[in-house]
């Protein structure tokens, strides 16, 4: 550190001694690396990272409240919004939470359709992550190629539900629509050519000593610093801990198909690269597999206290309009009770605590969101490392800022 300085100075201004203490930078809330709107208080010793705080906020969603606002199916856009990079992923939490209080039974058709949304989902964000969390470090062709495997999830999420990002698919009791025509063989053709493109990344990353020069070895965190601090994700199981919602309590049928939890070693920001994208190639192989097992059947529940009268019927029933009017304006009431469903978000543990009064809108939403948990151990992992480090260690975590202020 500088010892003093001597400059032209305003008029009544006197030059201070500058002693050892350790340099306060702020790190956005504007940085365009920082993956979000946040805004971190580094404190330096010279290069240095000494200390840190994360000041979140700024995105202001409140989710939560708008969630107990609206009726039950109205709150479920609000759920896209959160982790806008795995929408689906949100609606299944969110729906699959008002299910369990109507001790509702979902078709498995719909199962299906729920898994294959969510699996492409993903791998949409992992390929958000992989793209942009390159970009950070300066491996820009990455970045290109990630995005042309994405446009075609987008295409698919279109094809199905009319929307690219925001699918808003689910319905409580099942989906909104049945896979239309034609749709499975676009999916078919994604699932055959995507582990090629995989192969492509790694060519360009997993072995470029450049790469590994920024990535092995930093942001350490153990197992059990990980456990300690609540994070979940690919960051926990970049630490060798063994924990996937899907695994450990399957929920849309996902104990029926086969597929492996990647594990790391060393707990580093490599270790969670790798980890990552071993995710897609085990996402590709749910998707075959539910191709080939989808199920027919109805794609949405038969009660009709909780689902629309199909749209054929409006034209000819009275009833069926009336009840559909009922439906969409006033929603319905669960019994009084609590519960918390959760599912395995591309971030780890997202949560949904649910609280119904026996009223047509939750009493309490309050959301786990994995995103916020995990960026709590970002000061232990940035501890101790140079300040070029820090965006790469905050891409290593893959945060949404939409998901951390709900």
């Amino acid at each position: 550190m500088a010892d003093t300085f001597t400059q032209t100075l305003p008029e009544g201004v006197e030059a201070r001694e500058l002693g050892s203490e350790w340099m306060e930078l702020n790190m956005g809330p504007q940085h365009p690396s920082t993956h979000g709107v946040l805004r971190i208080k580094l404190k330096l010793d010279g290069e240095v990272v000494r200390d840190s705080d994360m000041d979140i906020g700024y995105l202001h969603t409140g989710f939560e409240k708008s969630f107990e606002d609206k009726t039950y199916a109205q709150g479920i856009p609000f759920s896209d919004r959160m982790d806008y990079l795995a929408p689906p992923i949100n609606n299944v939490g969110f729906t699959m939470a008002v299910e369990k209080l109507l001790d509702l039974e979902v078709p498995p058709r719909a199962q299906a359709i729920r898994v294959i949304m969510m699996e492409l989902a993903r791998i949409g964000s992992h390929l958000i992550w992989l793209g942009t969390g390159s970009l950070d470090l300066g491996a820009v062709s990455t970045f290109l190629y990630c995005w042309r495997e994405r446009e075609q999830i987008l295409d698919l999420n279109e094809a199905y539900s009319g929307v690219r990002m925001m699918t808003s698919f689910t319905r409580v009791g099942g989906v909104a629509w049945d896979l239309p025509p034609g749709w499975l063989e676009q999916l078919q053709r994604f699932v055959d050519l995507f582990p090629s493109r995989v192969d492509d990344y790694e060519a360009l990353l997993t072995n470029n000593p450049i790469w590994k020069q920024r990535t092995v070895g930093l942001g350490t965190i153990s197992a059990a610093e990980a456990i300690e601090w609540g994070v979940t994700g690919p960051v926990l199981r970049g630490s060798g801990v063994d924990y996937d919602v899907r695994k450990a309590f399957p929920y849309c049928g996902y104990e029926q198909y086969d597929f492996n939890v990647p594990l790391g070693r060393a707990g580093d920001t490599y270790a969670r690269y790798l980890c990552r994208v071993q995710e897609m190639r085990e996402s590709i192989k749910i998707l075959d597999q539910a191709i080939r097992t989808l199920p027919d059947g109805p794609w949405i529940t038969d009660n009709r206290k909780v689902a629309l009268p199909p749209r054929d019927e409006l034209p000819q029933s009275m009833e069926a309009v009336i009840h559909h009017f009922r439906l969409v304006s006033e929603g319905f009431k669960p019994p009084a009770g609590d519960v918390y469903a959760f599912v395995e978000s591309p971030r780890g543990e997202l949560g949904f605590y649910m609280v119904s009064d026996g009223s047509n809108k939750p009493y309490r939403v309050k959301v786990r969101p994995p995103s916020f948990c995990n960026l709590q151990a970002l000061s232990k992992m940035i501890e101790g490392r140079l300040m070029a480090d820090v965006v790469a260690i905050i891409g290593s975590i893959d945060i949404i800022l939409g998901d951390v202020d709900r």
